[in-house]
């Protein structure tokens, strides 16, 4: 997949007094979603659903309503869909997708919930690490749609399309490659191949992402074919600088989308909307985090251990509140 020299386009529309529907339909007509998905195609649609905890579930995961509105635009091309996510340390898909409410959901629509982590897998050639697992599901479809939510992240300054990617990997204990996170990151989408990339900005996050940050609400959805683009647009809007995103330049070097804003052409009232963010702070709580998660007894004894792990997070937010660590 290389890009070509024409620029692409990224659709950005407000559901401010519309229907989900409406606007998702809108966006994906401008986009020429039926080109992009033949009849009965297998469809994989992969939104953020990273926590199950309640308080914080609006602003860092996927609305559902969005999910809905994409899967019965689909549903009138096809029925193969699926929607799916990987297991996570502290949580199962199972219970993920119960608490969500996408249980609910796929049983209404008729569509098939997948738990990437239970499904075969085959190794595939993966930069920088030589092989990684990979559902055989996500390599064989004929579609495959990120469904993000717009967010700073303390780990790679943004998350989205991109990183949403991340939730593919089937290992429930990723983090251990963490160390190649950038990298990885990018040569997702070479796998992968994203039909369409659908930000939902309707509830977003600033500060210290991807689940403690600060919500923003929006009211926005951004859609594109190109990820790479869609991620830029969706920083610039909140005043972040695609270059500081590795991962994401990683990626446009490599021929997989563009990142230069002359080369995106965008559909919206980038005016009404155009904001600043409070970037995530990789402080020397999360940096220690992130050096030790390289290491299989530090994830396996303490990180996935809720017993463990919570009290020590509850520890590091009062050293935040009193000033001992910086508050991104």
């Amino acid at each position: 997949m290389t890009i070509q020299e024409s620029k692409t386009k990224v659709v950005m529309r407000s559901v401010l007094g519309r229907s989900m529907a409406e606007v998702v339909r809108e966006c994906l007509e401008l986009c020429d979603w039926e080109h992009l998905i033949a009849r009965d195609a297998a469809v994989v649609l992969k939104p953020n659903l990273c926590t199950i905890v309640p308080d914080q579930m609006e602003k860092s995961n996927t609305d559902i309503a969005l999910t809905r509105a994409v899967c019965e635009i689909l549903l009138t091309r096809t029925k193969r869909i699926y929607i799916g996510e990987a297991d996570h340390l502290r949580r199962t898909m199972g219970e993920a997708f119960e608490i969500t409410g996408h249980v609910q959901m796929a049983k209404e629509l008729g569509i098939q919930l997948v738990n990437f982590s239970e499904v075969p897998r085959v190794k595939v050639p993966c930069d920088p690490i030589g092989e990684i697992e990979m559902p055989r599901l996500l390599l064989e479809a004929d579609a495959f749609i990120t469904l993000p939510v717009l967010k700073t992240h303390a780990l790679t300054y943004f998350t989205g399309s991109l990183k949403n990617q991340w939730g593919c990997v089937p290992q429930h204990n990723r983090i251990l490659l963490h160390k190649h996170l950038d990298p990885l990151l990018a040569s997702l989408p070479r796998m992968l191949r994203p039909k369409l990339s659908i930000i939902d900005a309707i509830v977003a996050m600033e500060g210290r992402g991807p689940v403690n940050g600060e919500p923003r609400r929006l009211d926005l959805i951004l859609v594109g074919e190109d990820a790479v683009a869609v991620d830029a647009t969706a920083m610039r809007l909140v005043g972040l600088q695609p270059a500081k995103a590795r991962h994401l330049v990683i990626a446009a070097e490599q021929g997989l989308g563009r990142i230069k804003d002359e080369q995106i052409e965008i559909d919206g009232n980038w005016a009404a909307h155009s904001t600043r963010f409070k970037p995530g702070n990789m402080d020397w709580a999360i940096a220690s985090m992130l050096f030790m998660s390289q290491y299989p007894w530090f994830v396996k004894y303490i990180l996935e251990k809720n017993y463990v792990f919570y009290p020590i997070r509850s520890f590091v937010k009062l050293l935040r509140k009193v000033g001992v660590v910086g508050n991104g």
